[in-house]
């Protein structure tokens, strides 16, 4: 009985000593982890498998750096997401969650622009921003460090515009209409195709939002190519393809339009959530059923 107590006691001496090195063996991995892929999101919860894009289409993201879908959080911003739950993206190095009044940016330091930009949008949003005058003065967010992000001297001379990701026109007041000129909400985009065909789609989702009994949400971003163009000082890449999805709470309906970046572009027939999700490697509604 005695050896039995003695061994039980060591056990119980042992115990805490374990499991203070076991939490600085986790501790000291995730700091490896988080100097490594140098994110600013929460994988807490990814569980799912990538999904690989499909043959005929570019990647949202490099090749080398699709992997393991990664969960975002939007903790500051979750009422921009459908549920509170926000999309879920390869994981790749330098990416950062930024949250406006009126629109939430999920940043890529590698290619200076947005991964996806995501709004929650209404009849009663869309009508208080109605006369608003567009400010035009676009900015540098100075959130970010200057090694991941756009300057306003990587544009000129481009012969790119500044392609708004969410719309200045679908702001609903002064505040939000200025936060939409920052160039973190920027893709260069070619000119005719942001004045023609994506200015159309973009005045079709507001149409859409405006007859809606409910909130609508819509999540816009760039597409590249393996190596993608790069304009400026700083190598802001140039998407080959922009995307905009559209889900209507209420009904449940999704769609998204598919955009190539160029000036021989044409609105063409939405295709639907799942081609999209195939195309970018994205889950952009996790855990939401379409119709």
């Amino acid at each position: 009985m005695s050896k039995k107590r003695k061994k039980s006691s060591r056990a119980r001496t042992r115990k805490p000593a374990a499991r203070a090195a076991s939490g600085i063996r986790r501790t000291i991995v995730s700091l490896f982890v988080a100097s490594v892929a140098a994110i600013q999101v929460s994988s807490c919860g990814t569980s799912a498998p990538p999904v690989p894009p499909s043959a005929s289409a570019p990647s949202s993201l490099p090749a080398a750096l699709a992997g393991k879908l990664l969960a975002t959080s939007f903790k500051d911003c979750p009422q921009f997401f459908p549920g509170g739950e926000p999309p879920m993206v390869p994981a790749a190095p330098k990416l950062r969650e930024l949250c406006y009044d009126s629109f939430a940016i999920l940043h890529s330091g590698q290619t200076r622009t947005p991964v996806f930009v995501a709004q929650r949008l209404n009849r009663q949003l869309l009508q208080q921003g109605q006369g608003l005058k567009r400010t035009d003065r676009f900015f540098a967010d100075a959130r970010l460090p200057s090694s991941e992000r756009a300057e306003l001297a990587d544009y000129k001379g481009s012969g790119y515009s500044r392609g708004h990701i969410a719309p200045a026109g679908d702001m609903p007041n002064t505040t939000a209409m200025a936060q939409s000129f920052s160039l973190a909400n920027m893709v260069p985009q070619d000119q005719k195709h942001n004045s023609g065909p994506w200015a159309k789609i973009e005045a079709d989702t507001r149409a859409y939002v405006m007859r809606a009994k409910g909130d609508v949400y819509v999540i816009t971003g760039p597409v590249f190519d393996a190596t993608p163009q790069r304009i400026g000082a700083g190598g802001v890449a140039v998407p080959s393809h922009l995307f905009k999805l559209v889900y209507d709470a209420e009904t449940g309906r999704s769609w998204a339009h598919w955009q190539q970046n160029s000036a021989s572009a044409k609105v063409e027939k939405p295709i639907s959530y799942q081609e999209l999700t195939q195309r970018t490697g994205f889950e952009l509604l996790p855990n939401f059923p379409q119709q």
